[in-house]
């Protein structure tokens, strides 16, 4: 039999309550009509904590990708690391390990003559075959033009396997170079390679008088390592100071010289530095003593 005075349902809770809500809103709230639109359903997600950060910034970046073009994130000409094919290997080798690059251009006559690219690990055939030059190793590159969109790049990288392509300005010179993985720093942020250590270390020996930093190095860390005085103002970092010290985003290849040290970007991106080297140019000066991991 059943009972005569059943028991009343529970109240539906908070969240119950507002789900409904959003439910019905979503019924007649209009849907976004441009670009400036989804920006703002993103940012009122992350408000309300329905993404998190990490997914919020790559769908952010994801948007972003479509709307620049491989002028905005290239490295300048001025800045690339090439390879001239009449060059013997041997004598190429302490730039190549310096650079640590896995793709270099590789140029003829002049620089704006480049005729393909070569791949660093290729060049160990040459240990066992010493007779082979440089232009054996050439393969051909992918010229792009300065106004190709990210979206569409990364679109041609993935179709065509390619991780490298040369800018051309409107005149047909050598404006530059982007890689895959500075497309798709663009959307996930920085990449760490296999010269990017993890752990709580940022400071690395790269030779003689020479170390490889962290631009997210704390001042405190870096001055007690190299006997440095930056000083402490609006920046926590040794990258933070660099900023203000260039007076704008920092680029591959900009550089401070501090207390006997040079200080050089190896990597970075549109939004900041990433990688610094440090020599010390008097080597006499004596040099902190930094065991390798």
């Amino acid at each position: 039999m059943s009972d005569p005075y059943p028991a009343a349902s529970p109240a539906p809770t908070k969240r119950a309550r507002q789900s409904l809500i959003d439910r019905i809103l979503s019924l007649v709230r209009r849907e976004p009509e441009d670009r400036e639109d989804i920006k703002a359903v993103l940012d009122a997600a992350r408000s309300r904590d329905l993404i998190d950060p990490d997914s919020y910034s790559m769908l952010k970046g994801a948007l972003a990708v479509s709307e620049l073009t491989a002028t905005d994130i290239l490295v300048p000409r001025s800045r690339m690391d090439m390879l001239d094919v009449d060059d013997p290997i041997a004598a190429l080798m302490p730039q190549i390990v310096e650079t640590a690059h896995s793709r270099f251009p590789v140029f003829e006559g002049s620089r704006d003559n480049i005729i393909g690219v070569v791949m660093t690990k290729d060049l160990l055939r040459h240990i066992i075959s010493p007779a082979l030059t440089l232009r054996n190793f050439v393969r051909p590159a992918v010229f792009i033009p300065q106004t190709k969109r990210l979206n569409v790049l990364l679109q041609e990288f993935r179709i065509n396997r390619n991780h490298f392509a040369i800018v051309i300005d409107e005149h047909g010179g050598i404006a530059g170079l982007v890689t895959l993985e500075d497309v798709l720093e663009q959307i996930v942020g920085a990449i760490e390679d296999e010269h990017d250590i993890g752990g709580e270390t940022t400071i690395f020996p790269d030779g003689p008088n020479a170390w490889r930093v962290l631009a997210t190095t704390e001042i405190e860390d870096f001055n007690a390592t190299f006997r440095t005085e930056i000083p402490e103002g609006d920046y926590d970092t040794v990258g933070g100071w660099l900023t203000h010290a260039l007076g704008h985003i920092p680029r591959r290849g900009d550089h401070r010289v501090l207390n006997g040290l040079r200080i050089e970007v190896l990597r970075a991106d549109t939004r900041r530095a990433l990688w610094l080297r440090v020599k010390r140019r008097d080597a006499l000066a004596g040099a902190p003593d930094i065991a390798a991991e």
